[in-house]
């Protein structure tokens, strides 16, 4: 049967936020706590870990400095245990690289022993009488069943890739998510053509990955549908919205409001870094002085209707949209690449306590503003799931302290970490 200890908390998937949770709650003797991921270990976005590639945060955005600066889990800590801090210290450079983020979450990761890779959480239930949450896990490596009790739960499972409607049900050998890009990066330097959809900084990425490769004869087109090809606005007003303040007056607002002003927000969360945009053009001006033909296209305005592949089975045609003039158009390409980004997906593990979550009129979850999702406001925690409620900071790493925080105190019944009220120079209620 496995463990029948009784946890104060069981948290279910170990990514960043679970994980920075899990280090925060390492000294705080009364709570008992276990983490469990079906990975085999931690590895954040392996199919997008480019060599160059940086965070979009600054490094104070780890897993716990901005709940707790003086925890033994900070990145800088990190850095002095691996002797790397006068190389970051020299490096003067905010902006961490991803790949050194995730080597720094492992190393998290392995001196944590709440933390238990391997897990598969199967099935959840929940006595009534004895006001415990019964966790049923699969051990994959031994394939052995295992029970956990828990009083609380934190839901980190996180968001997964997303792809549009109409590929439903298809599967195409050449078409992938950009979560998948490096696995199949040799396939792709094989094709003669390939079509980047999406306008953030995963599609940049790639984008600028593989334009060398197109002074070796591959033909690269970036399509997207916004006007244009957007930075992330990274303005120091601008990030006053990631504040605890107006986290509350974003919850504050009516659901409709919520979801109008989301609309309007995509530049604050889903933009490109500004520095990758202008060395996109800068490379592109520079391929471009001996007049040599560019074998590249980029094309705004441009939304993906539909892909078939053609007879040959070697390649797709892509049904576009011009959305301002109105116009279909055709365009053929050997391999794709969906940079259409992530969303929440309920976990199916939560089918024996749905009766427990609160949801609204479009099934999503009720999240109260202490980020439970249970009927009592009191048990079932959720990670990167709210931001139809708690607004477009939910994905950002550098509010994961700061949620943690709240959880912490929600647990504990007292503030262990100073949970801030007020950081902002800007009022944005009445």
């Amino acid at each position: 049967m496995g463990n029948q200890n009784i946890y104060d908390v069981i948290g279910i998937g170990i990514g960043p936020f679970n994980l920075g949770l899990a280090a925060l709650l390492e000294p705080v003797e009364e709570v008992s706590a276990l983490f469990l991921d079906q990975s085999e270990s931690f590895d954040w976005h392996p199919g997008l870990m480019l060599d160059n590639a940086t965070l979009q945060v600054p490094f104070m955005a780890d897993l716990v400095t901005m709940a707790d600066p003086k925890s033994r889990f900070t990145f800088l800590n990190f850095l002095k245990e691996t002797n790397r801090l006068y190389k970051f210290f020299i490096r003067e450079d905010f902006f961490i690289l991803r790949k050194e983020y995730n080597v720094y979450c492992q190393w998290v990761a392995n001196q944590l022993p709440n933390c238990q890779f391997g897990k598969k959480v199967e099935s959840i239930t929940f006595n009534k009488e004895k006001e415990l949450y019964q966790i049923e896990v699969l051990d994959k490596l031994t394939r052995k069943k295992e029970s956990y009790r828990s009083r609380k739960l934190v839901l980190g499972t996180g968001t997964q890739p997303y792809l549009p409607e109409f590929m439903k049900g298809k599967q195409f050998p050449n078409v992938i998510h950009t979560s998948e890009y490096l696995n199949n990066k040799p396939e792709i330097l094989n094709s003669k053509s390939i079509a980047i959809i999406g306008s953030g900084q995963s599609a940049a990425e790639i984008f600028q990955d593989l334009l060398p490769e197109t002074q070796n004869g591959l033909y690269m087109s970036w399509f997207t549908r916004p006007d244009r090809f957007f930075p992330m606005e990274y303005s120091k007003l601008t990030l006053e919205l990631t504040s605890p303040e107006y986290v509350d007056y974003f919850y504050g607002m009516s659901m409709e409001k919520r979801k109008n002003l989301l609309a309007k927000q995509p530049p604050l969360y889903k933009g490109i870094n500004f520095d990758l945009i202008n060395a996109i053009f800068d490379t592109l001006y520079e391929m471009s002085v001996d007049d040599a033909p560019l074998n590249v296209e980029l094309r705004p305005n441009c939304q993906l209707d539909t892909i078939q592949e053609l007879d040959d089975k070697s390649s797709y045609s892509l049904e576009f949209t011009h959305v301002q003039q109105e116009q279909s158009f055709t365009h053929i390409s050997d391999f794709v690449i969906l940079a259409t980004g992530y969303k929440y997906k309920a976990p199916e593990f939560l089918e024996g306590i749905d009766h427990l979550i609160k949801r609204i009129e479009n099934g999503q979850y009720d999240v109260s503003r202490n980020y439970t999702i249970d009927t009592k406001d009191e048990s079932i925690f959720v990670q990167n799931a709210e931001l139809h409620t708690h607004g477009f900071v939910t994905p950002d790493l550098g509010m994961g302290a700061y949620r943690n925080a709240i959880i912490i105190k929600a647990l504990t019944g007292k503030e262990i970490y100073k949970v801030e009220k007020r950081i902002a120079f800007q009022q944005f209620d009445l």
